[in-house]
């Protein structure tokens, strides 16, 4: 059925949001997992029906679940993430050193081309691959023995593996983001990794040329252009035209320039959606108004949407993987917040209403527009 797919992944269970051609109606199924941390529900794009979910929780551990029928019936895969070869240690938050330790899996990214293939990002940051649909993971070494991984400190959630963008006409290059590494790129499928992180400042750290210790809070990346990645840092909104080799600032007229969440219009790679909060303290709006900021061009010039947001005594965030693009005609952007709600613009941002209310905390939003 045409339409449009919302995956939600909450902090008491994992959500799916059916809606129609139109985007007018949704069905709310849910919670799945109930009770369990979701930190990421994720689909293929080869295969709609194939879904992918992260869940953890402080009794049971972690556990990934596999739907081959789009979210209706789920199993869980293999979850023996082990860190392949020499573990030694990275640093803790004081400096200290700390061993590598596998405490959950914060992303999922299947294959842009093999229904069978599929990323995982975890923490203590490191990055495994399946090619067997789950069945089975591998770490791909060389990022986290990279020569600067025993340098590495958690951000304040944690050393985590967040971002995992594919590029759509190479898939031996994937770029990753990590709390509080930074962004690293391999061009040949993971066996080695460079860091991408010239041009970044960053206040807690005394050099300006630092390789790594940039806590980026997420990327994001149009298909059509996969040379150029839009960053929401942990202050700053930047972005890169080479693939990482150097940032340059766009936070230009934002009200503020943190944040966690950023995304790129599924139709025009120059307009990038970001949802500035206060401060790293104050993790809500500015004035207590939920505004979504579309620049046009690429970043610098902002402008604030509103229209159907609440714009008084609002004190919710949009969490680093809770805002997602469809790719209908009209695109349709969606965020969801700390609060429980999803809200939803069918024509780009101009418009939002809201698709769900009071569910918990959202972690992470992905929408699948459906053949």
């Amino acid at each position: 059925m045409a339409g449009v797919r919302i995956l939600v992944g909450t902090a008491k269970g994992g959500f799916i949001l059916r809606g129609d051609e139109r985007r007018e109606h949704f069905t709310v199924e849910g919670p799945l997992f109930g009770g369990w941390e979701v930190f990421h529900l994720a689909a293929s794009p080869v295969d709609p029906e194939r879904l992918y979910a992260s869940q953890a929780g402080g009794w049971f551990g972690q556990i990934v679940q596999r739907s081959d029928d789009g979210g209706r019936s789920w199993n869980p895969v293999d979850n023996a993430f082990v860190y392949d070869g020499e573990v030694g240690d990275h640093l803790f938050y004081d400096g200290t050193p700390q061993p590598w330790t596998f405490q959950k899996v914060w992303h999922l990214a299947p294959s842009l081309t093999d229904a069978d293939v599929v990323y995982a990002g975890v923490e203590d940051a490191a990055l495994f691959r399946s090619d067997d649909a789950g069945a089975s993971w591998g770490e791909l070494t060389g990022l986290r023995q990279h020569p600067s991984g025993t340098q590495w400190q958690p951000g304040a959630g944690g050393l985590c593996l967040h971002t995992i963008v594919q590029d759509p006409t190479d898939p031996g290059r994937l770029t990753v983001a990590i709390s509080a590494a930074g962004v690293f790129v391999t061009e040949d499928g993971g066996a080695s990794f460079d860091p991408a992180n010239r041009g970044l400042q960053s206040g807690e750290i005394p050099s300006e040329q630092a390789e790594v210790g940039h806590c980026v809070h997420k990327l994001a990346q149009h298909p059509s252009r996969p040379q150029t990645l839009f960053m929401q840092k942990h202050w700053d909104v930047m972005r890169s035209d080479d693939g990482g080799g150097q940032w340059t600032e766009i936070s230009g007229d934002l009200p503020t320039d943190f944040g966690f969440a950023i995304d790129v219009h599924a139709h025009e790679p120059e307009t990038v959606y970001v949802v500035p909060i206060l401060s790293d303290s104050e993790h809500y709006p500015p004035d207590g108004a939920l505004r979504v900021y579309r620049s046009r061009t690429g970043g610098g010039e902002w402008e604030p949407l509103t229209r159907g947001l609440p714009q008084e005594h609002c004190y919710v965030n949009v969490l680093r993987d809770a805002m997602a693009v469809d790719t209908m005609d009209e695109c349709g952007v969606y965020v969801g917040t700390t609060g429980g709600t999803v809200f939803a613009s069918r024509d780009g941002g101009d418009n939002w209403e809201a698709v769900v209310d009071h569910l918990p905390r959202i972690l992470s939003v992905e929408v699948q527009t459906l053949p």
